[in-house]
């Protein structure tokens, strides 16, 4: 299987939420989503407040409705100084572990990647992942009639079924928002992949806490 990464010539569809959303057909992502649980309100808070300094110092208003379309417009060196400052910063939070942790179990772990298995080479072609204990890093091309937002969200749905049912549980388990990244090219393909089989050591996580896959057929 061959990856393919981020086209020039083919249009971007792109929206906001928290963070931005740029969508292209049957490209490579590197995906991740995380439990609910996993940004207190005190670290929220914190992770706010260093964004809005640093749109302020960029000559963007963070306490206007519209800031994010101010950004929108900026410069796409700005708008990718942002995505990766932020999105940086949010990984090493994850990592410090906050919340109840389900993904350590191995149990519920299986069900994740179960999950990313299950209609690989149907509806995606799924590449590395891992899944640490509050959240999850994978790297995914959906076909052409799948988009990722609709993939990840089927996603999230079935296993939040099988584990709340597994936990007698009822309610939300992932966190809504996921961020989602268009790989632009081999080097940052290489890049993910690293990052995805080193996330474990960089968190200091014992072998039994974290769920790790290679794909077979990448070099």
């Amino acid at each position: 299987m061959s990856f393919t990464f981020f086209k020039a010539d083919v249009p971007v569809t792109s929206r906001w939420r928290n963070l931005p959303h740029w969508e292209q057909a049957a490209v490579t992502y590197f995906l991740t989503f995380r439990t609910g649980d996993s940004l207190p309100a005190h670290v929220v808070r914190v992770w706010v407040d260093i964004r809005n300094k640093w749109l302020q110092r960029n000559g963007i208003n963070p306490h206007c409705s519209d800031w994010r379309k101010q950004l929108r417009l900026c410069d796409t060196s700005l708008k990718k100084e942002f995505e990766k400052i932020f999105s940086t910063r949010m990984n090493r939070i994850l990592d410090a572990g906050y919340g109840e942790c389900l993904l350590r179990n191995p149990s519920i772990s299986e069900i994740v990647a179960g999950a990313f298995h299950h209609c690989d080479g149907e509806h995606y072609d799924l590449g590395d992942f891992v899944i640490m204990p509050n959240h999850v890093h994978v790297l995914v091309q959906p076909r052409v009639d799948n988009s990722i937002r609709e993939q990840c969200r089927a996603w999230k749905n079935f296993t939040a079924f099988k584990i709340n049912r597994i936990l007698g549980r009822r309610g939300t388990l992932w966190q809504t928002e996921s961020y989602d990244h268009i790989v632009r090219d081999e080097e940052e393909f290489i890049h993910y992949r690293r990052y995805i089989a080193e996330n474990p050591i960089r968190a200091n996580l014992r072998s039994d806490e974290f769920r790790y896959y290679r794909r077979p057929d990448q070099s």
